[in-house]
């Protein structure tokens, strides 16, 4: 088992204890037989009593009879072997189970079964022949390869139908009346505190129903019904918890001018606060202010309305009473994610002035590794406290309202909470900083770039609708090409969009009922042939396949996927208000401190075919203005070579050498201009790969070549360039050694699995530790260039903006008279954000649109 199954179990059983729930089971027995014993024992005690099993195994639906059901909790169904086996409609009775199991074998099991008989053939035999007995008793009716198969495999068959069977006679303790629990008797808190711990958001709210008393969501859907108002709380949740510690902490809700006044007053001589926002979307360019939180200290909580049915304040009033703290350069600004609140106080006229204290970028700063960021999550990770769900004030779904419809008694504890919460936080969080001596890295890089992401989200980039309606139609139109000259080539019609069919198509026995084109399959999916990139790529440019079906297919699936995420969806993100896409960059998006980009992601449209780079052609200046990009040339090769201080690599880079063409003719001893193209592409391919750990298989698929040649350049590239190699086993040795790896700028990353028993595991770590420190230092630099070129950009460029950054890209929007400026500035702050032992170079270009950027 894999080395965190145990602590897995571990969880299951804890949670199960939680509830009240037994548990079962035997040493050296299997789950299966020891619930076929149960179902036996309770049938054969309780002969009146209905049994649930929950599970879709296939094994067990041998104990399905007209008291003993199935069921799939994934999908909330009872299953019966038809459904399991995936033959609808054919009937299989549970008697059938155990022949069809043994004639199909499982892997998983060890049971071997009988060669090219699937679930399918092995349910058509036994529904016709009635057993395994019965197809031997007419073996002669079968005819060509599958009876050859049936034959061979006779004498393995009686093993494997007894390992399929299940035990019916483990002895254990049961007692019925044991096994009884009563969700009204649960201690609720406790439950629901484990299953948000483990990241369960959505159980605790059945936790709640379940507690009161309510057996199912249509009784309380039915009660939802007959009421004039709806619950704040959504179609099945009752609502948020006024036990919660949030409504008795003493937060004070502002609703009046003299409770304003109050506040202000408490304000005056402190040197730290916490605020957070209320708004009605999660998106800050489209979110209206609900209202305001501050905190001065741990327990302290005050809610300030702007926007709710009840009593509540005047936004400007509010805003014009606040701006003089907000805007107070001397006194600090605790909150969790700040990117968020700078971008709606920004757009009701606050610019925040301040150290900034973002609990969100601490936590994440701290630990990468964590597997959420949200407030309710690093509370109950530091703090051991469980915040008040939103989803219990605003519900979910279609009957999800917006935070101003909130009742004004549910709204301040929640709102007030989130401020007190981020106070706390942060004085768990700024010690450990210090502590992991990333305090230069937090104040100098983490908390600046904050400011620089918030003003990008206002700045946004402008898009030409008709330019993306313009080439949708174009690809829509060779799309209808394509599938009408795939329909023509498959030997019988079926759906491309279908993975399965399209295996059918390729991979069936072109003597098949459905005949396909035979060809011999790749890679096996989980219940059909793969017909993943890959494998289309790897049939597209045999020489012995004759169809060109999956070379139409390749370029069926890029087209749709163009039109369908990047031409419809990105005409669906333009802001009416504005007409720009206002996409966020964040900080927490990755575990190596790239920025990622999401609403929408900009970072994943495809660049390296004209047809996807054409998508940018719809990406314009506004009218007068020009964009100014720059590209770091060859980044993470430069920061390789800087880190490991090969001095093969250095003295490459700082003549100013083609690095590839260099490279080649260090690994295959020729001179640098008699380096041929395929040479050049095998040095370009280990120069990217040897950071992620490339393998001499992987290199062989991308060179075409034979494993042992790949073999080969890699051991010649690790031979030439020694220091590259000392610097991957110093990589490895800090994780080993230390738990983490280290950035240029100290950014750390916890590598986990790095003395695994599992060398998969194992060697994935030692990837992800050399990838971390590489990756993870270039990202250090281009944000230390954002922040240099945002800190002077508009003071010496009137109107010039910070749009975008896309991997190792910046991309501006100036007037156009200040372009060539613009473009030399670029170039200068980028260049020199950092000083390497070698050069840094960026390539910048001025253009109408953005695909014109080179």
């Amino acid at each position: 088992a894999p080395d965190d199954f145990g602590g897995q179990v571990d969880r299951c059983l804890e949670v199960l204890e939680a509830m009240d729930i037994p548990v079962l089971g035997e040493p050296v027995v299997e789950a299966d037989d020891v619930i076929a014993s149960l179902v036996k024992r309770v049938r054969r005690d309780h002969p009146e009593l209905n049994i649930r099993i929950i599970s879709r195994d296939k094994d067990l639906t041998q104990l399905i009879d007209e008291k003993v059901e199935l069921f799939d909790a994934h999908k909330g169904q009872t299953v019966m072997p038809d459904d399991v086996f995936k033959t609808p409609d054919m009937g299989v009775a549970p008697s059938m189970v155990g022949d069809i199991l043994a004639l199909m074998g499982d892997t998983s099991d060890n049971i071997k079964g009988v060669e090219g008989i699937g679930p399918k053939t092995a349910v058509k035999l036994i529904m016709e022949y009635g057993s395994i007995a019965g197809i031997y008793e007419h073996i002669d009716e079968i005819k060509g390869k599958r009876k050859e198969n049936l034959i061979a495999g006779e004498s393995v068959l009686k093993l494997s139908r007894q390992l399929v069977t299940l035990k019916e006679d483990v002895e254990f303790e049961f007692k019925l009346e044991d096994s009884i629990s009563d969700p009204t008797t649960w201690d609720v808190q406790s439950i629901t505190t484990l299953l948000r711990e483990l990241g369960f958001n959505r159980f605790p709210d059945d936790v709640k129903r379940l507690s009161r008393g309510i057996q199912s969501p249509s009784t309380e859907e039915k009660k939802l019904s007959s009421r004039s108002e709806p619950m704040s709380g959504g179609l099945f949740d009752m609502g948020p918890d006024r036990s919660h510690p949030a409504y008795t902490a003493g937060y004070t809700l502002v609703d009046t001018k003299e409770k304003l006044n109050a506040v202000l007053r408490k304000l005056k001589n402190v040197s730290v606060i916490s605020v957070d926002t209320e708004t009605t979307s999660v998106n800050p360019m489209e979110a209206e202010l609900c209202g305001i939180s501050i905190s001065v200290g741990e327990g302290d909580g005050a809610y300030i309305p702007t926007k709710c049915k009840e009593s509540h304040l005047d936004e400007r009033e509010v805003v014009e009473a606040l701006r003089s703290m907000l805007e107070d350069s001397t006194i600090a600004k605790i909150g969790h994610n700040l990117k968020y609140d700078l971008v709606v106080l920004q757009n009701v006229g606050i610019e925040v002035q301040g150290p900034l204290y973002d609990t969100l970028i601490t936590a994440w700063l701290i630990d990468a590794s964590r597997s959420g960021y949200s407030m309710d999550a690093v509370a109950m990770g530091l703090l051991d406290y469980e915040c008040m769900p939103i989803s219990d004030l605003i519900g979910k779904g279609k009957s999800q309202i917006t935070f101003d419809q909130v009742p004004i008694e549910d709204a301040y504890p929640y709102a007030a909470e989130d401020a007190d919460i981020a106070f706390r936080l942060w004085n768990v969080l700024e010690p450990q900083l210090a502590e992991g001596e990333l305090q230069q890295l937090y104040d100098e890089i983490e908390m600046p770039l904050i400011r620089v992401l918030a003003a990008m989200r206002i700045a946004g980039i402008c898009v030409d609708p008709n330019e993306l309606q313009r080439q949708r139609e174009l690809l829509s139109t060779r799309i209808d090409e394509l599938k009408e000259d795939i329909g023509n080539e498959a030997p019988f019609p079926f759906n491309p969009d279908s993975p399965k069919q399209l295996s059918q198509v390729l991979f069936n026995d072109p003597g098949a009922e459905q005949g396909g084109f035979g060809i011999k399959p790749i890679k096996k999916g989980k219940s059909f042939h793969s017909t993943d990139v890959e494998v289309l790529e790897r049939l597209s440019v045999d020489p012995d396949i004759e169809t060109n079906l999956p070379s139409l297919v390749l370029e069926y699936r890029k087209l749709t996927k163009l039109v369908n995420t990047y031409l419809v969806s990105l005409g669906e993100t333009i802001n009416s208000k504005t007409g720009r896409i206002h996409a966020s960059f964040n900080q927490t998006g990755t575990a190596t401190g790239r920025l990622s980009s999401s609403d929408p992601n900009l970072q994943n449209i495809p660049i390296r075919s004209e047809i996807g780079r054409n998508i940018r052609k719809a990406f314009i200046p506004d009218k007068g203005n020009m964009f100014v990009a720059a590209d770091y040339s060859q980044v993470e090769l430069r920061m390789l070579a800087h880190l490991s201080g090969d001095e093969a690599l250095i003295h490459a880079f700082k003549d100013g050498q083609d690095i590839h063409k260099a490279v080649a003719s260090e690994v295959f001893g020729t001179a640098i201009d008699d380096i041929s193209d395929q040479q050049r592409s095998a040095a370009k391919a280990v120069n990217f790969g040897i950071v992620y750990g490339i393998t001499s298989w992987g290199l062989a698929r991308q060179l075409g070549c034979d494993v042992d040649r790949a073999t080969a350049i890699i051991d010649d590239y690790k031979s030439k360039f020694s220091g590259i190699q000392s610097f991957l086993d110093r990589c490895t040795k800090q994780a080993i050694e230390y738990g983490y790896v280290e950035t240029i700028m100290h950014r750390r990353r916890h590598i986990y699995a790095i003395d695994s028993s599992n060398p998969q595991q194992q060697a994935l770590a030692k990837r992800v530790a050399i990838n971390s420190v590489v990756q993870g230092s270039a990202a250090d630099l281009i944000k230390i260039a954002m922040i240099n070129v945002q800190r002077d950009l508009q003071s010496k460029f009137e109107g010039a903006r910070l749009l975008l950054q896309i991997h190792d890209e910046l991309v501006v929007e100036v007037p156009e008279e200040n372009a060539e400026p613009v473009k030399d500035f670029l170039v200068d702050v980028m260049e020199s954000a950092m000083n390497l032992v070698v050069p840094l170079v960026a390539d910048a270009s001025i253009a109408t649109n953005w695909a014109e950027c080179k």
